[in-house]
């Protein structure tokens, strides 16, 4: 059994797509993409303690992908979706403090859709970099709303960004306001070929879901258990189902606005996960949840359809991957591929039209979470403990085969050194790993490690820069609100030893205005605090005072202990600071606290004037 690590180079414009079968319109597409579900989490695929008629739809009217993988963790997913390249080629090592920024060489998905003269629209968590050029304007999408910054703190009247800027404009449950924008965008589009890509942060925690949709299950047995049982927390499970029948209502209400316009027809609809499951529960008996390289990690759902084009009602049984789709897509289209660069997918289409009977030639896919990697052959997986398994005779990973397979346990742990040194560029040592992807597990293990790369600042066709606190490095006795940088906040701020630090690159000299988002109990406000960068610095006072209470009825049920709880964050004009072209520690801190403490600060908005 021989195979290549690399299949497929893209070349030229959907040369598997027969010219008679193509409208006279080029095709819309919209991707949905799921946070944190698993492929156990449908009905479509034996799940029978929720219902998803609308998702299991686009299954029934076009065609599966039974085999199908992404990534272990949700930035990583998302730029190999974008890029159609493995994720440590585009830079991305992480989910938080800069570690998710897709390299500004890439070229996406959306700048090929963008070239062949689509409207493109993005609605959801983008997680692949905040700032201009990482941020979804600047690689493909026209338009964007949602939130940049990996999971997000509240889904109820959130707080989210249109064109750099955050507001509460939009009122009601997240994915209702997702899916609302998302049929706008349609709506304005229907004369001309739109790209919609929906990524919706559902199940993903916090547990928050409208009342209406718990109702239906929070006193709901759990008939069909996790794996292993003893691990599954019953409410989990039951907020997950009800957040998932949520979606799967959105998603009718996008099918059905398709048919009213007149849209079906010409119009290519996917659905997949991010990760497996993030907790556990039923997953058909596999191996492994979210953050994991086991079978039940990496495995997603995938449902395509486009009526008249392809069959209706298939299953595919090859193994197929998340770098699959962008040669597919832009080959079910007809439009080119941009961007110089070398692929990792292979181009689908002629399959999933029916044009092609049988797989392609055999292939490895390979994952890696933390420099930990799997490969996956159609038939086998070579574990991250370089165990290999059967996955038809033994789905579930339960008896290691490698002894009767030596020949095949060899060939496929010297592919995953070789693909480990061309993602890596060092060959391993005896323990596994070289000492720079100890360190990289390290920074990415730590979470609260920021990325050394500098923040972009200052580019005038998107003047507004967003530095949250997850961007930052506290120093001193500063800490994060939650163990899990996204979306928190700093909190513990007593001291003019502390400090907090954006690496940043100024692109253009000027004036900024800078905007902070704060709270501050009433008694401790009128510190004096300073912005500085090199010799530039900008003073000002912290007030009024404003000290809302923690939201405590937005969840539906307690959310994970490492997620902050949030809050009303006010925001503190400073003023306007000129800061000079290059790189440098953006620092702020307090020169005077007259009371206990400074404030809790969640983010920085620098404007360029």
């Amino acid at each position: 059994m021989k195979f290549r690590i690399r299949f497929c180079l893209f070349v030229g414009a959907a040369c598997s797509v027969l010219d008679a079968a193509r409208p006279a319109r080029p095709p819309n597409i919209v991707v949905l993409l799921a946070d944190d579900a698993g492929w156990g989490d449908y009905s479509r695929n034996g799940n029978t303690q929720l219902r998803t008629p609308n998702i299991d739809s686009i299954a029934s009217g076009g065609a599966t992908l039974d085999r199908f993988f992404v990534c272990s963790v949700c930035s990583p997913t998302r730029a190999e979706f974008l890029t159609g390249r493995y994720h440590p080629r585009s830079g991305v090592y992480g989910v938080t403090t800069g570690q998710e920024r897709m390299a500004l060489d890439e070229k996406t998905m959306a700048d090929s859709f963008k070239a062949a003269g689509y409207a493109t629209g993005a609605f959801g968590k983008w997680h692949n970099g905040s700032q201009w050029p990482y941020h979804p304007r600047a690689r493909g999408f026209d338009e964007y709303l949602g939130f940049t910054d990996g999971h997000w703190g509240e889904y109820f009247d959130p707080p989210l960004e249109r064109d750099g800027a955050y507001n509460r404009d939009a009122k009601g449950y997240i994915i209702d306001i997702l899916t609302d924008a998302a049929l706008s965008f349609i709506e304005r589009n229907r004369s001309r070929p739109f790209f919609c890509y929906v990524p919706y942060n559902t199940p993903h925690s916090p547990w928050a879901v409208p009342a209406a949709d718990w109702d239906r299950h929070k006193n709901a047995a759990i008939t069909q258990p996790a794996t292993n049982p003893a691990l599954e927390i019953a409410d989990q499970t039951r907020v997950v189902h009800a957040m998932l029948e949520n979606q799967d209502t959105n998603i009718g209400r996008i099918l059905r606005r398709l048919d009213q316009l007149g849209l079906t027809d010409n119009t290519i609809v996917l659905y997949f996960s991010d990760n497996g499951p993030n907790t556990w529960r039923w997953t058909g008996g596999m191996k492994g949840k979210k953050g994991g390289t086991d079978e039940g990690s990496l495995r997603s759902p995938f449902f395509i359809r486009w009526p008249g084009h392809i069959p209706a009602d298939r299953s595919l049984p090859e193994i197929a991957s998340t770098i699959d789709l962008l040669p597919t897509l832009t080959a079910l289209a007809g439009i080119p591929r941009v961007g110089s660069k070398p692929i990792d997918g292979r181009d689908l289409s002629a399959r999933l039209l029916g044009q092609a009977t049988q797989p392609g030639p055999e292939r490895m896919l390979f994952s890696t979470w933390q420099r930990a990697i799997t490969v996956r052959t159609q038939r086998f997986r070579l574990d991250a403990q370089g165990q290999l398994y059967d996955m038809i005779a033994d789905p579930g990973q339960t008896a290691s085969v490698g002894d009767k397979n030596s020949s095949v346990a060899a060939e496929l742990t010297a592919a995953a050194a070789a693909w480990r040194k061309e993602m890596f560029g060092e060959a391993a040592s005896v323990s596994g790993k070289t000492k720079t992807e100890k360190k990289a597990t390290n920074k990415a293990g730590a979470g609260n490690t920021v990325d050394p790369r500098p923040i972009p600042v200052g580019y005038r066709e998107f003047p507004h820069t967003w530095l949250p606190a997850r961007d930052a490095e506290p120093r001193g006795a500063l800490q994060r609100s939650s163990g899990a940088p996204n979306s928190s906040y700093f909190v513990n701020w007593r001291s003019r030893e502390d400090s907090i630090v954006w690496n940043i690159d100024v692109h253009t000299a000027g004036d900024y205005a800078v905007e902070i988002l704060y709270t501050c109990p009433e008694p401790d406000a009128g510190a004096t605090i300073e912005l500085s960068l090199g010799e530039v610095r900008l003073a000002s006072k912290v007030a009024p005072g404003w000290d809302p209470p923690l939201f405590t009825n937005q969840d539906t049920i307690p959310r994970p202990i490492a997620e902050s709880k949030m809050k009303e964050f006010r925001p503190l004009n400073l003023g306007t600071i000129h800061l000079p072209a290059g790189r440098g520690p953006l620092t702020l801190r307090a020169t005077d606290i007259p009371g206990k403490s400074v404030m809790d600060m969640h983010a920085i908005t620098l404007t360029l004037r």
